[in-house]
Parts: C-alpha cells; structure tokens; sequence
C-alpha cells in the first residue's frame, strides 16, 4: 500500500500529467506525463484536439499511477484550471483536469483545490530548485517562460499572490524556438532538438540586439532573424544557437532591469524553455538565482499535488488540526 497524500492533475495545451505527494514529507513520490501528439510540420493543437487527448490520457496515467503502487489514500486534490491567475485566464483543455479531479473526488472523499497552470509551475520549480523552504518565506521574482506564456511576475509570500511585472509583448519564447524547429524539420515540441543542434556549434555568433524595454521585451524580431541567418549560411546549428543566445540576452536583461527596481531580490526561473542548460548556465552566472531541474521544469502535475498539500495544511492550522 503506498503513501498517503495528495493528487496532482494537470492538462497543459501539450502534455497530461499526474503526480503524488507524500502528506508527511512533502516529496513527490510519483511524476506521470503524457505528450500530446502533434502531427509533423504542425505547429502546435487545436484546444479540441488538446481536450479530446487529455480525455484518453487521464485513465491511463491513473492506471499507471495505480499499478506503481506508490499513491494510497488520497487526501486531497490539487488541479489547474486556467493558464494564469486572471480573471480572463480561460482554456478548454484544462477542463479535462477539473472534471476529472471532481470525479475521483467523489470516490476518494476528498477535497478538491484549483490553481493556475502558472502557479503550479512555480510550486513545482520551487519545490527542485534547493531553495524552497526559503523562498516560500519571502517575496520573490520569477519568469514563466514556455510555449503558451513568457512573463515575469512578482510572488509575494507563501505564493499568496503572483503579479505581473513584465514579459513578452507579442511571441512567447517556447512559440519562437518551435516555429524555428519545426522549420528545421525538427519534432515538436521543438526545444530538445534545437538544443542538441546548438551544442554542436562552437563558432562566434553574430551579435544578438535583443529588444528589452525595462521587464519586457518583444520576440518576434528572432524568427526573421533565424530566417535571414540560415539564408545566408544554410547552417542550422549556428541559427539554433543564435536563437538561444537571442533569448539568453533577453533573459539577462530583463533580469538586470527587474533588479533596478527590486534590488537582489531572488529569481526563480521555471517554464519548459528553462530546462535548457545553456540559459540555465548563462543565468546562473547572477547572484541569487534559481532553477528547477528539468523534471520540473516542463509541463508537470507535482506543483498542483504540492500546492493542495498546502492548502490542506493551512485548513489544518485554521482548524487547529
């Protein structure tokens, strides 16, 4: 019989994913992900297609879940329900998660608590990252930078509220670097592939110019940027590196400019595009910097198990319990 604790459900636009954590130590005891295919030379899914995947996958990561003998009694049950906290934060393929964690509410007899896709990434990066104990504890800052979103928001204590404070004004990172995969032929998600294609270039870049204004930026420049490049060289390694030094520069100054505003307060960085080492490596070289490890970086359940675990925890305290 394994643990008991707390369910985590989470269905992204490209990934379901299902995790469990231990009611009395925190740890995530279980981490199941299932991408959601899409078709090559496509560029991403149709919320109907996202939903109607998501609607296969579930039962069956609850059966691996089962069959792996670590989840016991569910306690409650943490879900994402829209990409963001706000109030016109709204995609179909999340009610999948909320429908299903209602459901084995019923069975399990437990409560059910809602979050943000953004914030469970946050949780989840936290929770890898080496630092959360003391972070949870203070106001921080962290980007979001993924596919469906590339913002920079402020968290204050306990993850008690997230605001924006700066991001991308038109594409969001994950978009730019798998509209210049799958250009490359590459499988999408992209991210991967275009990393081991940068890798293998060593030569000098040309300079970046990235466009940062104060916390934002604009992206959308860098796919033309990669299209002129590989005109001119037909080398995709030297563009894939190029992308990623575009959005370390990004990365960097947005960083900087945060920190002119709120002196050396910490930053944590989570989003699938962050599971990158060459950003991870180039970022890490400011003070006061945090990274989630790849596991949790990308699309993933355990922030929402780790977010209903403290939420239930606080009920407790309330309670007296």
């Amino acid at each position: 019989m394994g643990v008991s604790g707390y369910l985590g459900i989470d269905t992204s636009n490209y990934t379901t994913s299902l995790a469990f954590a231990d009611a009395e130590t925190g740890e995530v005891v279980l981490n199941e992900k299932q991408l959601l295919p899409v078709e090559n030379g496509e560029r991403g899914l149709r919320q109907s297609d996202a939903v109607f995947h998501h609607v296969r996958n579930l039962p069956m990561l609850i059966e691996r879940m089962k069959d792996s003998g670590k989840a016991g009694r569910i306690l409650g049950i943490g879900v994402s329900v829209r990409p963001r906290d706000a109030q016109d934060s709204y995609m179909p393929c999340f009610l999948v998660g909320k429908e299903t964690a209602d459901a084995v509410s019923l069975g399990a007899g437990c409560p059910v608590y809602p979050f943000s896709h953004q914030k469970g990434h946050i949780r989840a990066a936290l929770y890898s990252c080496g630092a959360a104990e003391t972070l949870l504890g203070e106001r921080f800052a962290a980007f979001h930078v993924s596919g469906g979103t590339t913002e920079l928001v402020i968290v204050e204590k306990g993850l008690s509220s997230v605001e924006i404070v700066g991001g991308s004004r038109d594409l969001h990172a994950g978009q730019a670097v798998d509209r210049i995969g799958v250009r490359f032929g590459l499988p999408f998600p992209c991210g991967p592939a275009l990393e081991a294609l940068a890798e293998g270039h060593f030569e000098k870049l040309p300079p970046t110019r990235p466009c940062v204004e104060g916390t934002w930026c604009h992206l959308s420049g860098l796919e033309n940027r990669v299209d002129r490049l590989y005109a001119d060289t037909s080398d995709k390694g030297l563009c894939a590196a190029f992308a990623f030094a575009f959005l370390k520069d990004t990365l960097l100054g947005m960083t900087k400019n945060l920190r002119q505003e709120y002196p050396d307060i910490p930053v944590l960085y989570a989003g699938g595009v962050m599971s990158n080492r060459y950003l991870q490596s180039a970022l890490g070289t400011l003070k006061n910097t945090y990274f989630a490890e790849p596991a949790y970086s990308a699309d993933n359940a355990c922030g929402a198990a780790l977010l209903a675990r403290d939420a239930d925890r606080k009920e407790g305290d309330r309670h007296g319990g």
